[in-house]
C-alpha cells in the first residue's frame, strides 16, 4: 500500500468517526470529538515536525 494517499484515508476515517458520533451521541458529543480531534492533530504535527507550522495545510496559489 505504498501508493496510498494518507491524508485522504485519514480524512475519511475522521469523517466516519464524526458522523457516527453525531448520529449516536448528539451535538455535545460531536463537538467534543471535533475539538479533541483538532487538538490531537496539532499535537501530532508538533511531534512530527517539532514546531507548530500549519501554513503548509493551506493551498494558496501564487
Amino acid at each position: 500500500m505504498n501508493n496510498a494517499h494518507w491524508p485522504t484515508l485519514v480524512g475519511l476515517a475522521v469523517g466516519l468517526i464524526l458522523g457516527l458520533t453525531a448520529a449516536f451521541g448528539g451535538l455535545t458529543a460531536f463537538l467534543l470529538v471535533l475539538v479533541l480531534g483538532a487538538a490531537g492533530f496539532v499535537v501530532g504535527r508538533v511531534v512530527e515536525t517539532g514546531e507548530v507550522n500549519l501554513s503548509s495545510l493551506s493551498t494558496r496559489r501564487r
